[in-house]
Protein backbone atom coordinates (compact mmCIF):
# COMPACT_ATOMS: atom_id res chain seq x y z
CA UNK A 1 0.00 0.00 0.00
CA UNK A 2 1.43 3.38 -1.06
CA UNK A 3 1.54 6.24 1.43
CA UNK A 4 -1.00 8.97 0.81
CA UNK A 5 0.41 12.27 -0.49
CA UNK A 6 -1.18 14.92 1.78
CA UNK A 7 -0.99 17.62 -0.91
CA UNK A 8 -2.67 15.40 -3.50
CA UNK A 9 -5.33 14.38 -0.98
CA UNK A 10 -6.04 18.06 -0.17
CA UNK A 11 -6.34 18.87 -3.89
CA UNK A 12 -8.71 15.97 -4.47
CA UNK A 13 -10.88 17.01 -1.53
CA UNK A 14 -11.00 20.58 -2.86
CA UNK A 15 -11.98 19.32 -6.29
CA UNK A 16 -14.86 17.41 -4.71
CA UNK A 17 -16.11 20.69 -3.22
CA UNK A 18 -15.05 19.91 0.35
CA UNK A 19 -15.34 23.35 2.00
CA UNK A 20 -13.07 22.57 5.00
CA UNK A 21 -10.37 21.40 2.57
CA UNK A 22 -10.74 24.62 0.57
CA UNK A 23 -10.34 26.64 3.78
CA UNK A 24 -7.26 24.57 4.65
CA UNK A 25 -5.70 25.24 1.24
CA UNK A 26 -6.52 28.95 1.51
CA UNK A 27 -5.16 29.22 5.07
CA UNK A 28 -1.99 27.38 4.11
CA UNK A 29 -1.08 29.85 1.36
CA UNK A 30 -2.90 33.12 2.02
CA UNK A 31 -0.16 34.93 3.95
CA UNK A 32 2.65 34.15 1.53
CA UNK A 33 0.48 34.97 -1.48
CA UNK A 34 -0.72 38.23 0.06
CA UNK A 35 2.91 39.25 0.59
CA UNK A 36 3.72 38.35 -3.02
CA UNK A 37 0.82 40.46 -4.29
CA UNK A 38 1.73 43.34 -1.99
CA UNK A 39 5.33 43.41 -3.23
CA UNK A 40 4.05 43.82 -6.77
CA UNK A 41 1.09 46.19 -6.41
CA UNK A 42 2.25 47.96 -3.18
CA UNK A 43 -1.14 49.13 -1.87
CA UNK A 44 -2.90 46.89 0.64
CA UNK A 45 -6.36 47.28 -0.87
CA UNK A 46 -5.03 46.38 -4.32
CA UNK A 47 -3.12 43.41 -2.89
CA UNK A 48 -6.31 42.20 -1.22
CA UNK A 49 -8.18 42.49 -4.55
CA UNK A 50 -5.41 40.59 -6.33
CA UNK A 51 -5.44 37.93 -3.63
CA UNK A 52 -9.21 37.45 -3.85
CA UNK A 53 -9.12 37.22 -7.64
CA UNK A 54 -6.15 34.86 -7.49
CA UNK A 55 -7.78 32.39 -5.12
CA UNK A 56 -10.93 32.45 -7.21
CA UNK A 57 -8.75 31.42 -10.17
CA UNK A 58 -6.98 28.79 -8.06
CA UNK A 59 -10.22 27.06 -7.19
CA UNK A 60 -11.60 27.42 -10.73
CA UNK A 61 -8.41 25.99 -12.27
CA UNK A 62 -7.37 23.47 -9.64
CA UNK A 63 -8.45 20.64 -11.96
CA UNK A 64 -5.71 21.77 -14.39
CA UNK A 65 -2.89 21.56 -11.80
CA UNK A 66 -0.52 18.96 -13.28
CA UNK A 67 1.90 18.67 -10.34
CA UNK A 68 4.85 19.80 -12.48
CA UNK A 69 5.73 22.06 -9.55
CA UNK A 70 4.57 22.32 -5.98
CA UNK A 71 1.06 23.55 -5.33
CA UNK A 72 2.51 26.65 -3.67
CA UNK A 73 4.61 27.49 -6.73
CA UNK A 74 1.58 27.01 -8.97
CA UNK A 75 -0.54 29.29 -6.79
CA UNK A 76 2.26 31.88 -6.64
CA UNK A 77 2.40 31.96 -10.43
CA UNK A 78 -1.33 32.71 -10.53
CA UNK A 79 -0.87 35.50 -7.96
CA UNK A 80 2.05 37.04 -9.86
CA UNK A 81 0.17 36.94 -13.16
CA UNK A 82 -2.98 38.38 -11.57
CA UNK A 83 -0.96 41.19 -9.96
CA UNK A 84 0.77 42.00 -13.25
CA UNK A 85 -2.57 42.05 -15.06
CA UNK A 86 -3.91 44.36 -12.37
CA UNK A 87 -1.04 46.79 -12.97
CA UNK A 88 -1.49 46.56 -16.73
CA UNK A 89 -5.20 47.39 -16.40
CA UNK A 90 -4.35 50.38 -14.24
CA UNK A 91 -1.69 51.35 -16.81
CA UNK A 92 0.88 51.62 -14.02
CA UNK A 93 3.67 49.68 -15.71
CA UNK A 94 6.09 52.03 -17.44
CA UNK A 95 9.63 51.22 -18.41
CA UNK A 96 12.28 53.88 -18.84
CA UNK A 97 14.78 53.29 -21.67
CA UNK A 98 18.38 52.70 -20.60
CA UNK A 99 19.64 55.83 -22.34
CA UNK A 100 17.23 58.14 -20.49
CA UNK A 101 17.98 56.56 -17.15
CA UNK A 102 21.77 56.41 -17.53
CA UNK A 103 21.96 60.18 -18.00
CA UNK A 104 20.13 60.79 -14.72
CA UNK A 105 21.64 58.12 -12.47
CA UNK A 106 24.30 59.38 -10.09
CA UNK A 107 27.20 57.26 -8.88
CA UNK A 108 26.27 56.53 -5.30
CA UNK A 109 28.97 54.23 -3.99
CA UNK A 110 28.76 51.14 -1.83
CA UNK A 111 25.88 49.84 0.31
CA UNK A 112 26.13 50.89 3.95
CA UNK A 113 25.87 48.17 6.57
CA UNK A 114 23.29 50.16 8.52
CA UNK A 115 20.33 49.51 6.21
CA UNK A 116 17.63 47.44 7.83
CA UNK A 117 14.73 45.47 6.37
CA UNK A 118 12.08 48.11 7.07
CA UNK A 119 14.16 50.81 5.34
CA UNK A 120 14.63 48.55 2.34
CA UNK A 121 10.94 47.63 2.23
CA UNK A 122 9.92 51.29 2.29
CA UNK A 123 12.45 52.15 -0.40
CA UNK A 124 11.18 49.33 -2.64
CA UNK A 125 7.62 50.63 -2.29
CA UNK A 126 8.80 54.03 -3.58
CA UNK A 127 10.36 52.68 -6.77
CA UNK A 128 8.64 53.45 -10.06
CA UNK A 129 6.23 50.60 -10.81
CA UNK A 130 8.20 49.14 -13.73
CA UNK A 131 11.41 48.99 -11.70
CA UNK A 132 9.67 47.68 -8.59
CA UNK A 133 7.92 44.89 -10.47
CA UNK A 134 11.07 43.69 -12.25
CA UNK A 135 13.12 43.97 -9.05
CA UNK A 136 10.53 42.02 -7.08
CA UNK A 137 10.06 39.33 -9.69
CA UNK A 138 13.81 38.85 -10.16
CA UNK A 139 15.13 39.13 -6.63
CA UNK A 140 12.23 38.12 -4.43
CA UNK A 141 10.23 35.74 -6.64
CA UNK A 142 13.39 34.23 -8.24
CA UNK A 143 12.19 34.63 -11.82
CA UNK A 144 14.75 34.96 -14.59
CA UNK A 145 14.90 37.99 -16.87
CA UNK A 146 13.71 35.89 -19.81
CA UNK A 147 10.53 34.87 -17.94
CA UNK A 148 10.01 38.39 -16.61
CA UNK A 149 10.35 39.82 -20.12
CA UNK A 150 7.85 37.32 -21.46
CA UNK A 151 5.33 37.98 -18.68
CA UNK A 152 5.62 41.75 -18.98
CA UNK A 153 5.79 41.91 -22.77
CA UNK A 154 9.18 43.64 -22.74
CA UNK A 155 12.62 42.67 -23.99
CA UNK A 156 15.04 40.77 -21.80
CA UNK A 157 17.44 43.74 -21.93
CA UNK A 158 14.65 46.05 -20.70
CA UNK A 159 14.09 43.70 -17.78
CA UNK A 160 17.80 43.78 -16.94
CA UNK A 161 17.87 47.57 -17.29
CA UNK A 162 14.89 48.01 -14.97
CA UNK A 163 16.54 45.73 -12.42
CA UNK A 164 19.79 47.72 -12.56
CA UNK A 165 17.84 50.96 -12.29
CA UNK A 166 15.89 49.65 -9.29
CA UNK A 167 19.09 48.68 -7.47
CA UNK A 168 20.64 52.08 -8.12
CA UNK A 169 17.49 53.97 -7.06
CA UNK A 170 17.24 51.87 -3.90
CA UNK A 171 20.85 52.52 -3.00
CA UNK A 172 20.40 56.24 -3.66
CA UNK A 173 17.26 56.43 -1.52
CA UNK A 174 18.87 54.50 1.34
CA UNK A 175 22.00 56.65 1.24
CA UNK A 176 19.85 59.77 1.38
CA UNK A 177 18.04 58.37 4.42
CA UNK A 178 21.37 57.62 6.06
CA UNK A 179 22.66 61.12 5.35
CA UNK A 180 19.48 62.66 6.78
CA UNK A 181 19.92 60.66 9.97
CA UNK A 182 23.45 62.00 10.56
Amino acid sequence: MQPVDPELELIQRCLRGDTPAQFTLYDRYVTAMYNTALRIVVHTSEAEDVLQESFTKVFQRLHSFRRESTLGAWIKRIVVNTALNHLRQKKKLQFVPLEAWAEQAPDIGEDPETWDASMLHDAIKKLPDGCRVVFTLFLVENMGHKDIAQDLGISESTSKTQYMRAKKLLREHLLNLQKAAI
